[in-house]
């Protein structure tokens, strides 16, 4: 006989198993959440933080979605998701608000340390002292935040195929503070304007062929800013849009695809059933799973910087007054008869005077530590106008400090600035005071604002031992694709963490065979191709990189750099720094440039690189042995690199060392190739081989050439070594292939500049680069479009000829 329920069994069971103090928790979150919105836009128009994104409308469905998160899964967001890591109790409401003030300490503000704007999370994942990383598997992991729309999607590609990885590959049983078995799942969110981001897409479409445990959770709220759905959305349904990637019903149906959620985001009980229904499908199985959650709403609009009163009609703001989540989800509580009105008043009262007092501590906290600085400082100006000739301006320099609304330091290091120029020419002890102020502010806003752009641990790549490369008497001349072969050999065979992807690598062992025969050798899993979709290749080593892997991530030529270039830019490049050094991703980016044949299999945009991916070391190896000493030294770092192999060098004899898995090169490190007296010619790359050509022809008209070959643009010369060759020859040549102003620029600031190598130049530096065009097709497009040995010559003996026209005469007159 079937036992009888109690009143309170029947209503768990009516609310998935969920109990009535649960609910009543969550709809105090809810509240809590919603009010952190409200209370943060207002502190926004009061001028005490400079901008709000916030995630209010969306509050239930995120109660929901974090039921079905468990420790060891990733979440890979968008500044919308402040409810779901409030009820994972990763953030704090005192944390939410020193980060809408920008608290520039990681203690107060852990996600960013005060250098996101709010609402942009990420939870620690890297011991910045040491470079280990901390355990995953009991933590709730969040990725940083980036604002980009969709930037966030194609790293959630790589945490879950780091799961397939780590459930599929036994020789990764060991990593245990990893992963459980690969049942991690990736959470991404997006809002549903971005998903016609390609970036979104082609993730889609890369989950459905890898079959990979992720969650795409879609907020649908109608509106991209301004922009209603029937202008960003086919079929006004993303989840009707992507109908066709619906994986089959039937047994050992042809092909992969998606399984795809559809659901109300003010309907709290059927939000917890699905995605604790997709989640436990994406987790099992690793089918990745698609929800698209309708009917949201955002009732502050899109942010700060405007009101959707300006573009939503009145009927659509009543629907969104009568469908507010919040709203919806007292009245289903009043209905079940879980709680009273009085209850819930009493609840939602509460929650908000706990986020305002919350707000009021972060506010405190975020001052108290600003005011005693510039109290410090506004004594100091007191003394120091005291000895001041003019001591009223000094003092009305204090004075108007004192009296600014909410000063921050930018204001304590103007107001210092211009004390000490009213004080030019003058000695005192208030004055040395106040400078000494001055420099040590400086120093400590250098930490809490520059800091950690790349690693700053023992594993920095700046600290790797050099390993001098070994050659035995038999050595064997090789093919130098055959050198880098033996290194990703030996790098498969002794790291089970290493493993690489990209077009063609797999099977044929990439276009220039520098994986020839390892696929094979090590299976599928440690060496495979990919589709054409270089942003999500790039996605997948982040992510992949981010959970303990060391993925080598092929973009095949450097031209198509540019397909991935917002993923390497705004994620990989600024994750260390925008989580204060407290994530990494040390993703090895393979690609392969310089001179060939043609408008887009000739890349050199080095100034591209440079100006875009500062936080990623880049790396340019002349030939096939120093690219192998460049990979082995970035396999022992916890830095991302993009190493840029020579296309023309595959096929050029190397000797293959003995050591050829273990030697190391250093960065930062120029070598001279050739010594000489007269003129320093800086390059790297390709152009080193056309450089030494060169010199060899000066040298017969008399010219002494001293070639030097940076290796590294990013770190560049870190031991000044090219000013020492500057100062012995007194003149200087920057050549490469890149386009004028680009990376032979930077290098002579590098030089000139930062190395102060100016002061030891007798002649203009001049720059040899390619033409403003791209290179054509053919032999002669690459010689009138690239530099090549004969303009090198002339540009070389030209100066020279300025220098002693008697001695060297007009060449062609």
């Amino acid at each position: 006989m079937e036992s009888v329920k109690t009143l309170q069994e029947e209503k768990d069971i009516a609310v998935h198993r969920l109990s009535v103090e649960e609910i009543l928790n969550d709809y105090r979150l809810a509240w809590e959440s919603r009010h952190a919105s409200l209370i943060g836009r207002k502190e926004v128009f009061m001028g005490k933080a400079k901008f709000g994104v916030f995630g209010d409308g969306k509050e239930v469905t995120q109660i929901a979605m974090a039921k079905a998160f468990k420790k060891g899964d990733f979440r890979s967001g968008y500044y919308r998701d402040q409810t779901f890591i409030f009820a994972l109790g990763e953030v704090t409401l005192q944390q939410f608000f020193a980060q809408l003030y920008a608290h520039a300490d990681h203690q107060a503000e852990p996600s960013s340390a005060g250098r996101s704007m709010n609402s942009h999370f990420g939870s620690a994942s890297v011991d910045p002292h040491t470079g280990e990383f901390l355990a995953q598997k009991q933590a709730y992991n969040t990725a940083a935040d980036l604002s980009p729309t969709a930037g966030q999607i194609p790293r959630a590609l790589g945490f879950a195929y780091a799961s397939k990885l780590y459930r599929n590959n036994p020789d990764l049983s060991d990593f245990t503070d990893f992963s459980d078995n690969g049942n991690e799942v990736a959470f991404t969110t997006i809002g549903d304007a971005a998903t016609s981001e390609g970036m979104f897409l082609e993730a889609v479409n890369a989950a459905g062929v890898l079959q990979v445990p992720i969650l795409f959770a879609i907020w649908d709220d109608d509106y991209g800013i301004s922009v209603p759905k029937k202008y960003h959305t086919t079929k006004l349904s993303i989840s009707k849009a992507l109908a066709g990637f619906q994986r089959e019903d039937e047994p050992g149906a042809a092909g992969n695809g998606l399984e795809i959620f559809t659901v109300k985001g003010w309907d709290y009980e059927k939000l917890c059933e699905v995605f604790e229904e997709a989640a436990c499908l994406t987790r099992n199985e690793h089918v990745p799973v698609l929800v698209h959650v309708e009917e949201l709403t955002q009732p502050q609009g899109h942010s700060t910087s405007g009101s959707h009163e300006r573009y939503k009609s009145r009927q659509r703001l009543a629907w969104e007054r009568e469908h507010d989540c919040n709203k919806k989800m007292r009245e289903w509580i009043l209905l079940n008869g879980f709680a009273s009105e009085s209850q819930l008043d009493a609840i939602e009262q509460e929650a908000a005077e706990s986020v305002k007092q919350a707000k009021n501590l972060a506010w405190k906290a975020y001052r108290n530590e600003i005011d005693q600085e510039l109290k410090n400082l506004q004594q100091l100006l007191t003394r120091m106008a005291k000895a001041a000739p003019r001591p009223g301006e000094v003092q009305a320099v204090a004075e108007t400090l004192k009296k600014s609304f909410n000063p921050t330091r930018l204001d304590g290091i103007k107001a210092a600035k211009k004390a000490l120029r009213m004080m030019i020419g003058e000695t005192s002890e208030p004055k040395k005071a106040l400078l000494q102020w001055l420099i040590q502010d400086l120093q400590a806003n250098q930490e809490r604002y520059r800091a950690h752009l790349y690693s700053e641990s023992q594993r920095s790549a700046l600290k790797v031992e050099e390993v001098a490369p070994v050659f035995e008497e038999d050595a064997r001349l090789v093919d130098g694709r055959e050198v880098l072969q033996a290194c990703f050999d030996h790098a498969l065979a002794t790291r089970p963490e290493v493993f690489a992807i990209g077009e063609d690598v797999g099977k044929i062992g990439d276009v220039n065979q520098g994986f020839a025969g390892l696929q094979a050798k090590y299976g599928e899993l440690r060496v495979t191709d990919t589709g054409i979709r270089e942003t999500t290749i790039i996605g997948q080593g982040i992510g992949a990189a981010m959970r303990g892997l060391r993925p080598i991530a092929e973009i095949q030529y450097l031209d198509y750099v540019y397909y991935a270039l917002a993923t390497l830019t705004d994620d990989l490049a600024s994750l260390r720094y925008r989580t204060f050094g407290r994530q990494a991703a040390p993703l090895i980016v393979r690609t392969r440039g310089h001179r060939l044949e043609g408008i887009w299999h000739s890349g050199s945009p080095m100034g591209t690189l440079l100006n875009s991916l500062r936080g990623i070391y880049l790396l340019v190896p002349r030939n096939m042995m120093q690219a192998a000493g460049f990979y082995n030294t970035m396999l022992r770092s916890d830095d991302p690199a993009l190493i840029v192999e020579c296309l023309n060098a595959y096929r050029l004899k190397e000797y293959i060392p003995a050591n050829v898995g273990e030697f190391t090169v250093p960065l930062g490190k120029p070598e001279v190739l050739r010594e000489g007296s007269d003129v320093t010619i800086v390059t790297y790359g390709a152009m080193c081989r056309v450089v030494l050509e060169a010199a060899e022809q000066l040298d017969a008209y008399g010219i002494s050439c001293e070639v030097i070959d940076v290796q590294t643009l990013l770190p560049f010369d870190v031991d000044h070594r090219i000013a020492a060759s500057v100062q012995k020859t007194s003149r200087v040549v920057f050549a490469d292939e890149d386009m004028p102003g680009g990376a032979s620029a930077y290098m002579m600031q590098q030089v000139l500049e930062t190395q102060d190598a100016y002061r030891y130049l007798d002649a203009q530096p001049v720059t040899i680069t390619a033409a403003p065009n791209r290179p054509a097709y053919g032999s002669d497009g690459d010689y009138f479009c690239k530099p090549n040995p004969e303009d090198v010559f002339d540009k070389v003996y030209a100066m020279m000829a300025e220098f002693d026209p008697a001695r060297f005469k007009d060449l062609y007159a």
